[in-house]
């Protein structure tokens, strides 16, 4: 496989009138197949095993938030970086997950080809699926290079999509609680 992924990168380099043989690029190939290999290595993890070793019973049955969570993914239109922070709530019922667990769900989808959209989404779905919450809140912001390099070039614009669930989509006050913490300025200081 390597090699295969390899010999498409020297011909993409021909292609666009670069000589793979030249100095500066006859490792190239090499590196962009270890650099795809962990960019894209969400498709290689499994979300239940990731999960579900980490739950643990609580009477907690009040919001749980993790944010600022930074990510990085590639857009699977143009094959160019998109990245930024997640926000992700959730509200136990009877099991909380330890929380270095939400920030590699994070990751398990980030490290895929993927729109923005469907990340929000598909972090929503693991949630509240393999947690058993009563409800699940995500936002995500993100830079997009595809609209900063190329296209309209509109540097440092955003982009905001959302995913809830449960409690946080039939209950207006779980909802503007969430979204207040979110949007408030960090207290901790460190």
């Amino acid at each position: 496989m390597q090699e295969k992924f390899e010999k498409c990168v020297e011909n993409m380099l021909e292609i666009i009138g670069e000589n793979p043989k030249r100095e500066g690029l006859l490792k190239t190939p090499t590196r962009v197949f270890k650099s795809y290999e962990f960019l894209t290595s969400g498709y290689k993890q499994d979300v239940k095993e990731i999960l579900n070793d980490a739950l643990f019973d609580s009477s907690n049955n009040e919001m749980v938030l993790v944010r600022d969570i930074e990510f990085y993914s590639l857009c699977e239109h143009h094959l160019l970086p998109f990245f930024g922070r997640a926000h992700i709530a959730y509200i136990p019922d009877k099991k909380v997950v330890g929380l270095s667990k939400i920030p590699r769900l994070v990751e398990v989808f980030a490290r895929r080809l993927q729109i923005q959209e469907q990340l929000t989404e598909q972090i929503a779905e693991a949630l509240m699926q393999n947690v058993g919450a009563k409800g699940v809140g995500v936002v995500l912001e993100a830079r997009h290079l595809c609209v900063e390099m190329r296209g309209v070039q509109k540097a440092n614009s955003t982009t905001s999509t959302s995913a809830l669930r449960g409690l946080f989509l039939k209950n207006e006050k779980t909802r503007e609680e969430f979204f207040s913490l979110i949007n408030s300025p960090k207290q901790v200081r460190f």
